[in-house]
């Protein structure tokens, strides 16, 4: 990884409100290399100095751009967690990594962490570490199969690695911090009061390392330790009955009520813009320019009311549009395509907009035919052929919209740019509006049948004049400009809201 790719990766770090907290005690020979390698990846780093006895408390005051924690007694890891965290609210971050002191832990695995973070935000990440061939104690070997079974019985999710201290907590999310127990177990508690919330917990593989048996420091202390856990244990069980199961057969109800109020909403979306008034009165008489233009208002006004008024449930919807975009000029809209609900929240600008569909919505048996009354054209007929209805189109005062990248992202990302957009606004000499959308593609993701919670926001950008994107190159050469222009605009949203998520 080159410097600059360093710069950038510590970058989205910060952006997306994520930072490293490193919890130590009496760790003086290795937290000097352990911070500054965490520091070559993530440039928010808080180190947590639970009442070390050694030079440690020396050492971390000698490095520079670091936030320190410290106290005079040791009180454990669950306490050095607590107050770690703690900091890193008060900061403003909405994510922690947090690795050990010991130099077990390999900070260059942090972009794992960022990648898992932006494919699955507001999750807690667990860092799954590949223990074949390590000669590990008999008692940490069987401290971590323990752990491992009692999380299933808790929570009923299986972990293959419940013990490691490597981690990305959303920290706005956790539950049960007031309650932790002070000691290393308070990494398991975190996870199972996390899960039995309904917090997405999420495995990765990274890297670790165990110096010779005879070189480690450890703090395990085997009677004690053991005792403390088997306590823990107990009592999470305990809770697991009383606690972790009604809040499970709580989601698992809202689950159902979601999908049957996903059924009934999506009745009424459709009862709102195809409904039995609309359907007859498509069908009685010819289909004039003013007919045309009144389905157009139906559809507008139908969409504005169902996303602004009544909301899709579970979710907020916000938009914002820059001062320079103006509806009442013929121009190309562009969007990024995650979902079906893409069009719902693009229509609630204009009625004067005609979008380019795929076959199968324009055939569609339900709405096919209020498609084909509002003119909305099949892209498979091909730009050129479409040209010259298109050019009518323009005359009459209606712009053109159409998603670049030809069909839905599965993962939210931005795929490759397809020429039309940019042949169309050539050759109608038509200024091309982007839109940027984020959040359609979690609320109904493909293959899913009810509609899940969380935030959807649509912004309207500055238009871009044909001179300037004649400046591009040729439409090969804007399609792939504005692919990358998307991809950074996507990403800083989604930086911005999913601290949030």
């Amino acid at each position: 990884m080159t410097d600059n790719d360093k710069t950038k990766q510590r970058q989205q770090l910060h952006d997306r409100g994520i930072c490293v907290v490193i919890p130590t005690y009496n760790n003086g020979g290795t937290i000097a290399a352990v911070v500054g390698d965490a520091l070559k990846e993530c440039c928010d780093v808080i180190v947590v100095n639970d009442g070390s006895t050694d030079d440690t408390s020396r050492i971390l005051h000698s490095i520079e751009n670091i936030t320190i924690v410290e106290y005079g007694r040791n009180r454990g890891k669950g306490y050095a967690l607590k107050h770690g965290f703690k900091r890193a609210l008060q900061m403003g971050f909405a994510y922690a990594i947090t690795l050990d002191g010991d130099g077990q832990h390999y900070p260059s695995d942090i972009p794992l962490f960022l990648k898992a973070n932006q494919e699955h935000p507001g999750a807690l990440i667990i860092g799954s570490r590949n223990l074949d061939g390590i000669n590990l104690s008999k008692g940490s070997s069987f401290a971590n199969k323990f752990s491992n079974f009692w999380f299933c019985i808790q929570t009923g999710h299986r972990l293959p690695d419940t013990q490691t201290g490597y981690r990305l907590y959303p920290i706005k999310k956790l539950y049960g911090l007031s309650l932790l127990t002070s000691r290393y177990e308070a990494e398991l508690e975190l996870l199972v009061f996390a899960s039995w919330h309904g917090v997405e917990l999420v495995p990765i593989d990274i890297n670790v390392y165990y110096p010779p048996r005879e070189q480690r420091v450890s703090h395990f202390r085997p009677g004690k330790d053991f005792a403390r856990i088997s306590v823990l244990n107990t009592v999470l069980c305990i809770l697991a009955v009383v606690y972790g199961l009604p809040l499970r057969l709580f989601r698992w109800a809202g689950t159902i009520f979601r999908t049957i109020y996903s059924i009934l909403f999506m009745s009424f979306f459709c009862f709102c813009v195809i409904n039995p008034a609309v359907w007859l009165y498509l069908k009685i008489g010819k289909m004039t320019e003013q007919k045309c233009r009144n389905l157009h208002k139906i559809i507008y006004y139908s969409l504005r009311f169902v996303m602004l008024k009544h909301g899709i449930p579970g979710t907020t919807f916000t938009y914002k549009i820059s001062k320079k975009a103006d509806f009442s000029k013929p121009s190309v809209f562009i969007c990024n395509h995650q979902s079906h609900f893409d069009l719902a929240c693009q229509l609630i600008f204009t009625p004067n907009v005609i979008f380019l569909t795929n076959d199968w919505v324009w055939n569609n048996p339900f709405y096919g035919m209020m498609i084909r009354h509002a003119e909305y054209y099949p892209v498979a007929d091909g730009i050129d052929a479409l040209m010259p209805k298109l050019q009518s189109l323009v005359k009459r005062g209606y712009s053109i919209a159409l998603y670049p990248e030809g069909h839905r992202s599965r993962n939210g990302r931005i795929g490759r740019f397809h020429q039309g957009a940019f042949h169309i606004a050539r050759q109608l000499g038509l200024d091309v509006t982007p839109m940027y959308l984020y959040g359609t593609g979690r609320i109904l993701p493909p293959k899913t049948y009810h509609l899940k919670k969380g935030p959807i926001y649509i912004e309207v950008g500055d238009p871009i004049a044909s001179s300037e994107l004649a400046k591009m190159g040729d439409t090969m050469a804007q399609a792939s400009q504005m692919r990358r222009h998307y991809i950074e605009k996507y990403e800083t949203m989604a930086n911005r809201i999913e601290q949030d998520v």
